[in-house]
């Protein structure tokens, strides 16, 4: 999932990035409104994470506007500044999803932030399901028919993507936003490899969903279709045993 970090301090902003992206997120990092403002314009982030005072104004003041707008992106706030009670309430009746005052634990950073990820999706639950793989946004941890299955951080975010939109294309634009930040650089077959790694691990596992390509557009998961093997007797002699 990607997050959008606006933090002016570098060294802060530097330490929560490596952690979240340790942890299994795509982190975007800027330290202004206004490039918070570019930002947002050009990405579908799935959270962001906001500091108050930034060197071009207060960042609720900016995630105020946006909600009036409708923007519907879970927000935390997260200062070391404005922390009384009165500020918390101010932060929360403007449309802050949570307010969390520096210095932060970064597991409970962490924590908070996946918590505020799951309410969007309640319509999925608490788990995502597609076939016989369940997929868990918080804990990161995924299931092949009820089997815990290891996978690769990278591929899990993929999963993600295409889960939460199963049996829709998605286009290979979203699946790289969801894999890459624009401060990386990116291989030009990085989102394949990544896409055959994922179907290995789904394979291997006896997943009943697959990955369809749609060529020039993106990729489907859906359900996977039963081969000719699954469908037709081997042989003579099995024909003969099915209609016994």
């Amino acid at each position: 999932m990607r997050v959008l970090l606006v933090e002016d301090e570098p060294k802060v902003a530097a330490v929560i990035s490596d952690i979240l992206k340790f942890n299994g997120f795509t982190a975007d990092s800027v330290g202004t409104l206004e490039d918070a403002s570019e930002s947002v314009a050009v990405v579908t982030y799935d959270a962001i994470l906001l500091d108050r005072k930034l060197p071009d104004g207060d960042g609720l003041h900016w995630l105020r506007h946006r909600r009036r707008s409708g923007w519907p992106v879970p927000a935390l706030i997260l200062t070391a500044e404005m922390d009384s009670v009165d500020d918390r309430v101010e932060g929360l009746n403007a449309g802050a999803d949570d307010y969390i005052l520096k210095p932060v634990n970064m597991e409970e950073l962490i924590a908070r932030l996946r918590a505020v990820l799951r309410r969007p999706a309640t319509a999925l639950g608490p788990v995502m399901r597609a076939g016989n793989v369940e997929f868990d946004p918080g804990g990161r941890q995924v299931w092949v028919n009820g089997t815990s299955v290891k996978v690769p951080r990278r591929e899990i975010c993929l999963l993600e993507v295409l889960m939460r939109r199963f049996g829709r294309v998605v286009p290979k634009s979203a699946l790289e936003e969801s894999l890459f930040s624009y401060d990386n650089e990116v291989s030009s077959n990085a989102l394949e490899v990544g896409i055959y790694r994922l179907r290995s691990h789904l394979s291997k596992s006896g997943a009943t969903v697959s990955i369809r390509t749609d060529r020039g557009i993106g990729y489907i998961l859906e359900l996977a279709r039963p081969s000719v093997s699954d469908t037709k007797p081997a042989s003579g002699k099995s024909s003969e045993v099915s209609r016994a």
